[in-house]
């Protein structure tokens, strides 16, 4: 029966295709018309058995080889160990659900949902899970009980604030990352909106005249301005972390590796039309800096006026993600997107746009967290962070999400499909990437998939692939660079990039790989 699946149906966890006409990512496959509805009432009445109650923890313990793979369906526990090496959709994406629910998966990805799948599913059913593990809870004494549900796919660097990162395998499968998937980074909870009531300041401060003070609900903003849409990616300034701290002395924050980094098309209206309805003259604007006041106080952040008000700079204030309402962790109902640079001035949850003649007084703009500091900084007691330049356009970058560090690749296969993504701040687009698999003695130029935007307003990632040979020993090192439209290009050595904040780490990415040469 399973020979008869897999010749049916593409894949549990894989590919991307359309589905009714919409592109989605491909997941457990859909069923679709009569036959494939009665098999599920069978699958249904299939799950009213009875069977062993197995607590979600002990599910938990089953996530490698040795223990097992379990995963639960709706209240059904099922154990897929058998099946991991003959998933479609490769071992690795399958993994990813080890040990949870395959629910939120199949959810995001719908592809081929037939009858066949129902099939092999129930056959390694081996429990229901227990009543009390199915039922959701809120803790209202917990400041995060109200926080969305989020993806099990994300790599969580910490639950309370959550910041999670993309899994990297699964970011070449689309241009745009689902928002499911996309990287999370948060300071507090996630503000809770009634969306009738939220209204939008803008204003100057005491030491500006840029605007008049005006405000807007969220209906009046959508219907006061047209609504524009621009592709970007996101990334934040601490991503590849992990890489400084692996160099030697440990930096200070989240130990990022190459996932918070994402790219959605995003809708909403130009900050500049709003600045312009209140009131601020575009050709002499009479302010230096526009701040970004967020619901999550006491974040905010600021960007320079020449970006702001810039036609070519595309800034919006966003209510649209991937073409729907702007989910609640990514600054419903309004944010701000700032293309091209860092994404800690793309502000979640904004109410408030002030225009002033200094930047924000916040520690995220003064303070530390977003200045590159020299490496020979080994603490910052004494140092006046003032004096330091605050980070807004990033440099180039890119990352290997294929292979996985440590994969094993047979030497029979003779090359290795190396994937991965580029990006540059400042709307540089990407004009090469070179991988190289000898630690940079030689270089393969790799196929590009450029976003196709205009020169100069290049805000998405570019992602690419190349096919690098295996060599004859038992491991070997993948980098990847990139250059982009400047023609800066990553530097190689990682040692002088080193900073206590640990950010701005855009050093050759490297992937240890093993052969098997049995």
């Amino acid at each position: 029966m399973l020979r008869r699946m897999l010749g049916r149906s593409k894949c549990f966890l894989g590919q991307v295709s359309r589905f009714n006409g919409k592109r989605s990512i491909a997941g457990v496959c859909m069923f679709v018309g009569g036959a494939g509805m009665a098999q599920y009432m069978c699958f249904e009445a299939e799950a009213k058995k009875k069977w062993p109650t197995i607590k979600k923890s002990e599910v938990a313990k089953h996530k490698s080889a040795d223990a097992g793979i379990w995963v639960t369906y709706k209240d059904g526990v099922y154990d897929i160990t058998d099946f991991i090496a003959q998933h479609p959709g490769g071992a690795e994406r399958i993994m990813l659900a080890a040990g949870g629910a395959v629910d939120p998966f199949w959810s995001l990805y719908q592809q081929h949902m037939v009858s066949s799948v129902y099939d092999i599913l129930k056959d390694y059913r081996i429990g229901t899970l227990s009543p009390e593990d199915a039922a959701l809870s809120i803790d209202i004494s917990d400041p995060y009980s109200t926080d969305p549900e989020r993806h099990p796919a994300l790599v969580v660097h910490k639950a309370k604030p959550f910041n999670a990162g993309t899994p990297s395998q699964l970011i070449p499968d689309n241009p745009i990352t689902p928002a499911a998937l996309w990287y999370k980074r948060h300071h507090h909870p996630v503000p809770v909106v009634d969306p009738n009531e939220f209204v939008l300041v803008v204003e100057s401060d005491k030491d500006s005249d840029g605007v008049r003070s005006i405000k807007l609900s969220l209906d009046e903003l959508k219907q006061k301005f047209p609504k524009q849409t621009v592709m970007t990616t996101l990334q934040c300034a601490g991503n590849r972390r992990s890489e400084l701290n692996a160099f030697g002395e440990k930096t200070q924050g989240l130990c990022w590796k190459s996932g918070a980094v994402s790219t959605a098309k995003w809708g909403g209206v130009r900050l500049r039309d709003v600045l312009k309805y209140a009131g601020m003259d575009l050709e002499n604007p009479q302010t230096d800096h526009i701040w970004f006041m967020g619901m999550d106080p006491p974040y905010d952040a600021s960007i320079p006026i020449r970006k702001a008000i810039d036609p070519y700079g595309d800034v919006l204030l966003a209510y649209e993600m991937n073409d729907e309402e702007l989910p609640r962790d990514h600054g419903f109902p309004i944010r701000a997107i700032v293309p091209g640079h860092v994404a800690a001035r793309n502000v979640k949850w904004v109410n408030r746009v002030v225009a002033s003649n200094v930047e924000s007084h916040s520690g995220w703009q003064r303070g530390v967290q977003y200045k590159g500091f020299s490496s020979n900084i080994k603490s910052f007691k004494g140092v006046d962070p003032s004096k330091e330049t605050s980070v807004q356009e990033l440099p180039v970058q890119s990352a290997i999400c294929e292979p996985l560090p440590n994969t094993m690749v047979s030497k029979d296969e003779d090359e290795v499909k190396v994937r991965g993504w580029a990006w540059s701040g400042g709307g540089r687009g990407i004009v090469r990437v070179e991988v190289s698999g000898d630690e940079g003695k030689s270089w393969v130029t790799a196929k590009l998939r450029r976003p196709g935007q205009k020169p100069g307003q290049e805000w998405a990632w570019t992602l690419w692939e190349a096919d690098i040979p295996i060599p004859d020993k038992d491991n070997f090192k993948i980098c990847s660079r990139a250059i982009d439209t400047s023609y800066n290009s990553q530097p190689g050595n990682v040692g002088p990039l080193w900073n206590l904040r640990g950010i701005l780490n855009n050093s050759w990415h490297h992937v240890d790989v093993k052969v098997d040469r049995e």
